[in-house]
């Protein structure tokens, strides 16, 4: 029941469904834990609570498929630190609904003092955003860099893809940069490729498309934006529109539905594609390319080329759909490159002088 109540919580929070999903198989396993070594899950202590998170590194998970795994699997320390921070934020959910005792909430975080903020954070006029929360159950590791694809890679992957509805995927975000659920989620009505859409009611000038907030779709991909937003695409991208339109209607089943991306191959043929298909998508094309390369990762070199070309950031901010400027910091990315040119700059005008 409580468990059900959190879940529910995060809807009335517009939370999108990914998360929901995501916080209900962590909340599950807390409750599953506790119920296993026989602890009130309501009343768990900071040391028990450090034992928990000490077990979800050192307990093997359990094997993919039928397969026969070779070597036991464990999770990341990181993914033990998101764990825990879903099961805070279920026991202080639990707090105002007075299954939690207030002693036991409390203490799940402590004040912390920023020296140093993040870049675009307003520290206040006495300095009273300084203080933060943090996490007092966690483990200590570093921050991994942020992985992002160049437009050659991009471009590589765009030639390995066999389809025309993925390389159209591919163009389209290595483009505009929008999320792999925003990807998912647009409907051909979205799609304004015309240099003139005055006939559809649009007043924006030149072919690109429409990004919408928080529409249900069958298939569970939501636009994370708090407002709607258009972001203009090049006559490349409109010319794949059109290849992938030509494979589209070769399956009679696929010809009359609404959304952009559906199965043309596999799965229920006109059925919109889900996170877990174009996942497959990029796993087949990074094995043939031999480097990495997810979704997110295409959103993180399209801000990265904007930033590096010029773009005011105001207007990067914006075509990506960030409401804080904050949000921008992880897209800027430093390459061996960029330390080489500043130091031999350095070392010349020192030279110079």
């Amino acid at each position: 029941m409580e468990g059900s109540a959190f879940l529910a919580g995060l809807r009335d929070l517009d939370r999108s469904p990914n998360t929901e999903r995501t916080y209900a198989s962590r909340t599950a396993l807390y409750l599953s834990y506790c119920a296993a070594v026989e602890l009130d899950w309501s009343r768990i202590t900071i040391p028990e609570l450090k034992i928990f998170l000490h077990w979800l590194t050192e307990m093997p998970l359990p094997p993919r498929g039928r397969k026969p795994q070779l070597e036991a699997r464990f999770r990341l320390e990181s993914t033990a630190n998101a764990i825990v921070t879903t099961v805070c934020e279920f026991l202080r959910f639990g707090k105002g609904y007075g299954w939690v005792p207030a002693e036991v909430a409390d203490v799940l975080s402590e004040p912390k003092y920023l020296r140093f903020l993040p870049k675009g954070m307003d520290p206040g006029e006495d300095g009273q955003h300084r203080t933060v929360m943090t996490k007092v159950v966690k483990y200590r590791i570093s921050e991994p860099g942020l992985e992002w694809l160049t437009s050659d890679q991009v471009e590589v992957l765009i030639q390995l893809a066999h389809r025309a509805r993925d390389r159209f995927l591919l163009a389209l975000m290595g483009c505009t940069g929008i999320r792999i659920g925003e990807a998912l989620g647009l409907r051909r009505e979205d799609m304004h490729l015309l240099s003139d859409s005055r006939a559809l009611g649009c007043q924006i000038s030149g072919p690109h498309i429409h990004v919408i907030r928080r529409r249900r779709n069958a298939n569970g991909a939501l636009a994370k934006s708090r407002l709607p937003r258009s972001i203009p695409v090049t006559a490349e991208v409109v010319g794949f529109y059109a290849e992938a339109q030509f494979e589209r209607a070769a399956v009679p089943e696929a010809t009359d539905g609404d959304m952009v991306f559906v199965n043309l191959f596999r799965g229920v043929l006109g059925r919109a594609m889900t996170y877990s298909a174009v996942k497959d998508m990029f796993d087949r094309l990074a094995r043939r390319a031999k480097f990495a390369a997810r979704p997110h990762m295409i959103r993180h070199g399209v801000a990265t080329r904007w930033i590096r070309s010029g773009v005011d950031p105001d207007v990067a901010q914006d075509l990506l759909g960030h409401v804080s400027s904050s949000s921008m910091s992880p897209y800027l990315h430093t390459t061996d490159r960029d330390k080489r040119d500043a130091v031999e700059l350095v070392a010349a005008r020192g030279g110079a002088r």
